[in-house]
């Protein structure tokens, strides 16, 4: 089996991609003398500039290191003792961040989910719990977008979701891990803030690393949509604002402050400006539907739809996936099923998916 660490691109995670030519360039720049550390440099001010372009004035941006670092800091403002978070059994806060919420006090409400999505029914049943003091309160809806089965919410269906959670005192985070490529899928720039703050989420994990950076993810907070909202009860309105004004300290809390900040506001300066973050994602997209459209006649993978972002999940015959893992290596996704992940990025190019499809038909057909 080939290194999952080859120099060439793979079709295993956005993860492995390398960093976009303006970021580099944007962290050189940021090296350069001495700035003012905890994100009193110019590179933070205008990557805060650009998202209040992007959500709306009033949008606040906390920049930290990593995305589980990011969920953790974002949870742990919105939630005090005995509190608890509803997600999906597919979220990445439930298999992939090896307790890390649980760890910070916070109890998950993971939901069976056939398709990764959270539904209204979800939030009713646990909020049954509510005001039973032998139970975790549930406090929070935490929702990814796109989810981990590369399936999308659409803005009337995380709509419908705030407006449940709110009515019933619960605020909601979206885990944007993959924002980007969400975003390109639902009408580009236009079309984000109508499945996040115009849709009522409290609190957004805005990937980074997935998307051309070098390293950091931002935790956007919505102040003005708890302002103007009418669907919060009271006390979820106050506890919106509140974690706000918490959250420079649940970030320090939770060590995801960094003192050389202009390093990732920096990244994140140069992927907003002129939306090349939007781009970065649909290129993702569009290699991966590319890589659809080669192989999706070979009906034994039981490819059927074309992606919505991208991430393909295959079935792969065990002996035909280490043959292909020899060509480009991917990961296993249900090992029971024999499914496997193949994950394009933004820098994936058609020569490298013609180059796949052609070793997918030579090896599994």
């Amino acid at each position: 089996m080939s290194s999952p660490f080859a120099t060439t691109r793979s079709f295993a995670s956005d993860n492995f991609a390398g960093v976009h030519p303006a970021v580099m360039a944007n962290l050189q720049a940021a090296n350069l003398g001495h700035a003012v550390a905890y994100g009193g440099d110019v590179f933070t001010s205008d990557a805060e500039e650009q998202f209040e372009r992007i959500f709306g004035a009033g949008t606040k941006a906390f920049f930290v290191f990593g995305g589980t670092g990011g969920n953790v800091f974002a949870l742990s403002s919105l939630c005090g003792p005995g509190d608890a978070v509803l997600c999906s059994q597919w979220s990445h806060l439930h298999i992939d961040e090896t307790g890390a919420p649980e760890r910070a006090g916070i109890k998950l409400l993971a939901v069976p989910s056939a398709d990764a999505k959270v539904t209204t029914k979800d939030i009713e049943r646990v909020a049954g719990d509510l005001g039973v003091m032998h139970h975790a309160q549930p406090r929070v809806v935490s929702l990814t977008q796109p989810t981990e089965l590369g399936t999308l919410y659409t803005p009337e269906e995380i709509e419908q979701l705030c407006l449940c959670a709110h009515e019933h005192g619960l605020l909601v985070h979206m885990d944007g891990a993959r924002i980007a490529n969400a975003t390109a899928a639902l009408g580009g720039i236009a079309s984000v803030r109508s499945f996040t703050v115009d849709a009522g989420v409290d609190v957004l994990t805005f990937g980074g690393t997935k998307n051309g950076l070098m390293y950091g993810e931002a935790v956007l907070y919505f102040p003005q949509g708890a302002a103007r909202a009418h669907t919060y009860k009271d006390f979820s309105q106050e506890n919106a604002l509140r974690a706000l004004r918490y959250a420079p300290y649940a970030r320090k809390q939770t060590t995801q402050l960094p003192s050389k900040m202009r390093f990732v506001s920096a990244q994140f300066a140069a992927v907003l400006n002129n939306d090349l973050w939007v781009q970065l994602g649909a290129s993702a997209n569009e290699a991966s539907a590319s890589l659809f459209e080669a192989v999706h006649a070979i009906t034994s993978l039981g490819l059927t739809h074309s992606p919505g972002v991208n991430s393909l999940y295959p079935t792969v015959a065990p002996e035909h996936a280490d043959q292909l893992r020899e060509v480009s290596f991917f990961w296993d996704w249900d090992t029971t099923q024999h499914r496997v992940r193949w994950m394009t990025s933004w820098d994936t190019e058609q020569s490298d998916v013609g180059a796949f499809a052609e070793a997918v038909y030579r090896i599994v057909t």
